[in-house]
């Protein structure tokens, strides 16, 4: 990802500046971006964002699960070393992770950090079996952690005073699987984990908080457990400001049950078509003012509509509660 970054040839990542520079959200969750330990890759996408005038001075990642080598034949499939095996997918370690672009301070001793916690402890989990027996094996159940990229809870200190916490994850799709249903399980239960974390199942959440999260469920259309991600949208203790678009209205698959103008990614010509998987859920305390999704109708996201990639960028503006009339 470096050497694209530096070489200024890549479509991809010169269509990802412009609608970054066009949103200039002033907090930006990135996935799929791929981690190095000095954060080179990250910095220098950064310094690119500066040049066209959207300066992020706070820049942070963690380690990812995404790549990361298990040793074990994790998807069953009875080769060794295969992106699927790795902790989160991933063809190298890194690969894939996630990073923090903002303008506003961060609080980086006071990040909590669940990337290793495992599957198995999660309460109420439903671990993968076939035909009776644990999927692919006890022993790699044993060491599979439940992020495929991580869960950050991290700080960030808005100017005025008061703490809000970006609450950021980047779940596995729950495809490409077979009867075992791996990758459906746990993505059900990497979702979950939000649920069960403002419960206070791994100590005392914050009271101001943001979900930023590419959860990869869809509440109405595609595969994955529905009922799972409906009771985070519907959880009394966020809200959904249900970001819309007209090039995702413009873009509707006839078959889908769910309004397609809250689409945040598109399969063209797959059978999952476009989907509603990225989401910015701020706690019930803040005052939304504006929410959507950055898909434009004019053509410059290219020919296909991809030149970005497949996932849109989502965005959501905010107020705090003292702002409430």
């Amino acid at each position: 990802m470096l050497r694209d970054i530096l070489s200024g040839e890549d479509k991809a990542i010169a269509a990802i500046l412009e609608v970054i520079s066009a949103a200039d959200p002033d907090i930006l969750l990135l996935t799929d971006f791929d981690h190095d330990a000095g954060l080179a890759a990250l910095n220098a996408f950064a310094d690119l964002l500066a040049k066209r005038g959207t300066a992020y001075p706070f820049r942070f990642a963690l380690p990812s699960n995404a790549g990361l080598p298990t040793g074990f034949d994790m998807d069953g499939n009875g080769a060794l070393g295969e992106a699927r095996d790795a902790m989160g997918y991933g063809d190298f370690r890194g690969n894939g992770g996630m990073a923090l672009l903002s303008r506003v301070p961060i609080d980086t001793g006071g990040v909590a950090d669940f990337t290793d916690l495992l599957w198995r402890d999660l309460p109420g989990t439903q671990l993968p079996k076939l035909n009776g027996r644990p999927f692919p094996s006890e022993d790699a159940l044993a060491i599979q952690r439940l992020a495929s990229a991580g869960f950050w809870i991290v700080p960030v200190l808005p100017e005025g005073g008061g703490a809000l916490a970006l609450l950021a994850s980047a779940a596995t799709t729950p495809a490409f699987d077979g009867p075992e249903d791996r990758n459906g399980l746990r993505n059900r239960d990497e979702i979950r984990f939000w649920s069960l974390y403002l419960d206070g199942v791994f100590g005392p959440p914050p009271q101001s908080f943001v979900v930023a999260a590419k959860l990869n469920a869809d509440p109405e259309d595609g595969d994955g457990d529905h009922n799972v991600i409906r009771a985070l949208l519907t959880d009394s203790r966020l809200q959904d400001p249900r970001p819309a678009s007209s090039g995702g209205e413009l873009a509707a698959d006839p078959d889908h049950r769910g309004d397609p103008s809250l689409d945040t990614a598109a399969w063209p010509g797959s059978p999952q078509g476009n989907l509603r998987v990225g989401y910015v859920l701020p706690s019930s305390d803040w005052v939304v003012t504006d929410a959507g999704v950055w898909w434009p109708t004019d053509g410059s996201l290219g020919p296909d509509g991809q030149a970005g990639g497949r996932q849109r960028l989502v965005w959501v503006d905010l107020l705090p509660a003292s702002a409430r009339p």
